[in-house]
């Protein structure tokens, strides 16, 4: 498969999860999810990567530290990349409380990610500049 047919599938992959429930430390399609789970079952889904260990973590862990819970799962299977080379199936991570705890696949920056939000209760496609999300910092990752 080429980089642009691995980008299609991913998100293609990451729209099956449409629908499913936003869950806490859950990663089942169909079942429930959260936003970390959600990234790593896709790509994993999709062939990017291999199984992706998410350990139990408290829902308000970026209330209480500034330490990037969230940012070192998204390490363990991406790097970091320039806002300029952000493009389909790249992620992005917004900063939520005191570090960046929520993370989306993008489609069209910023008008359109894919993502588990909690906000709507479900994995769905919404702006990237959502109501909930707009004037966040961001920081962008990439597989390829």
């Amino acid at each position: 498969m080429t980089e642009a047919e691995e980008r299609a599938h991913l998100i293609e992959v990451a729209r099956g999860w449409s629908g499913t429930p936003f869950h806490d430390n859950q990663g089942l399609k169909g079942v429930g999810c959260d936003c970390a789970h959600f990234l790593a079952r896709a790509a994993e889904e999709a062939g990017l990567v291999d199984r992706v260990a998410i350990e139990h973590y408290s829902p308000q862990f970026m209330l209480h530290t500034d330490v990037g819970l969230f940012e070192s799962y998204v390490q363990r299977f991406a790097h970091q990349i320039a806002e300029a080379d952000a493009g389909l199936g790249d992620i992005v991570l917004y900063h939520v409380g005191r570090s960046y705890a929520h993370g989306a696949f993008i489609v069209e920056w910023p008008g359109k990610v894919i993502h588990a939000f909690k906000t709507f209760g479900c994995v769905c496609e919404t702006p990237g500049d959502e109501q909930d999300l707009v004037g966040r910092k961001v920081k962008f990752y990439s597989f390829w």
